[in-house]
């Protein structure tokens, strides 16, 4: 028999270089390791997920690592941010901790009753190039741990989804990346309820493990999404709002969306402006305050009339970019609630020097001077 390394040998040197080529072309490519580059035209938001730490290889043994998500995208990403955490056997977690600062931003979690599943909430806003983290505490039982930890992130507006899960194995090789598909949803089971909340909806479709529920703009109180379907309860509303299942993968509307009926339930309490950090700054805008209150939460904010931008608000503090402007204006904070009444405390100048405020509330501002 006639093997390729004595044909080749045999035969001339163009025959020779194009066999040579044609051995290599059927080799097959190493496969990827790195995340594809999203196309040149996904100019958006873009929420990115990594994570790295102390992980535990032994019985017995405890450790630690943090799930980093990461605004990555052309334009500021915002609104709820849903992340995901996957232990194999092994490995169990009583939740993490979040340290980022400062907090503009809510954030909770759940833990699966088997310790294996972790789901966390953001809502917040980041400009691009800004990213958060969160310290997951794990422990191992008896066995030594294998297999691997899954991380996801998710949110509505997300332009890539190359970038939204991370694994790490442990006690094993790691694994290519992993690119989520997309979800579809064929089907809602309930499309009515009262406007105070609390029914029960089915949605079904393909794709949707790891996501989580929209009704509109509001996240529903509970939800729990396998591949096939998502279990979640409505939040208080009005009128027909679409239904979104939103995964690492991209975002899916139901058929046909959801429609409250009565009354919707009563507005939450209104928000309180009790500070701001700096009092001035210059009339093209661009000056970094924060706005000290209550009720905040989801919050927007106006200088006088002006929108601020890169808004972000937590339940005591919110974040934002000051307008062009003039003169002396109130900055106020909006939510569900309402809008701030104006007080003497939330007043902003437009001037050629910045002046920073030394009001007693601002003092404990994080980064707040004095001068």
């Amino acid at each position: 028999m006639t093997t390729r390394s004595a044909a080749v040998r045999s035969a001339p040197a163009l025959t020779i270089l194009t066999a040579l080529l044609a051995l290599f072309a059927a080799s097959p490519a190493p496969a990827a390791t790195t995340p594809a580059s999203p196309p040149a035209s996904a100019t958006g938001p873009n929420v990115a997920v990594s994570q790295a730490g102390n992980y535990p290889t032994q019985p017995n043994s405890y450790g630690n690592f943090s799930v980093r998500w990461s605004s990555a995208g052309t334009t500021d990403t915002t609104g709820i941010t849903h992340l995901t955490v996957d232990l194999p056997p092994g490995l169990t977690t009583g939740g993490a901790l979040m340290y980022s600062t400062p907090y503009d931003y809510t954030f909770d979690q759940t833990v699966s009753p088997d310790g294996r599943h972790l789901e966390a909430t953001f809502r917040g806003t980041r400009v691009p190039g800004r990213g958060d983290f969160m310290k997951v505490q794990v422990s191992s039982g008896a066995e030594r741990p294998s297999g691997v930890i899954r991380a996801t992130v998710a949110n509505r507006d997300d332009v890539d989804a190359t970038d939204n899960v991370s694994t790490y194995t442990v006690n094993g090789p790691q694994r290519p990346v992993d690119v989520p598909r997309r979800p579809v949803v064929t089907g809602i089971g309930t499309t009515t309820g009262p406007g105070a909340g609390g029914t029960a909806v089915t949605v079904t479709g393909t794709g949707l493990d790891d996501g989580f529920v929209l009704f509109g703009a509001d996240q529903a109180t509970t939800s729990h999404c396998t591949a096939t379907q998502c279990a979640a309860t409505t939040p208080g509303g009005s009128g027909s709002v679409p239904v979104t299942v939103v995964t690492p993968g991209g975002a899916a509307d139901a058929p046909g969306g959801f429609a409250y009926t009565g009354p919707p339930p009563a507005p939450p309490a209104a928000p309180v402006v009790t500070g701001l950090n700096r009092a001035s700054g210059p009339s093209q805008g661009g000056t970094s305050v924060y706005v000290l209150g209550k009720n905040l939460a989801g919050g927007t904010i106006a200088f006088g009339d002006a929108p601020a931008a890169h808004v972000s608000c937590g339940e005591s503090f919110c974040s934002g970019t000051s307008p062009a402007g003039s003169g002396t204006v109130h900055v106020t904070v909006t939510t569900a609630g309402g809008t701030s009444a104006t007080v003497d405390a939330d007043r902003f100048t437009y001037t050629g020097t910045e002046v920073m405020y030394t009001g007693p509330a601002a003092a404990s501002a994080p980064g707040a001077r004095r001068r």
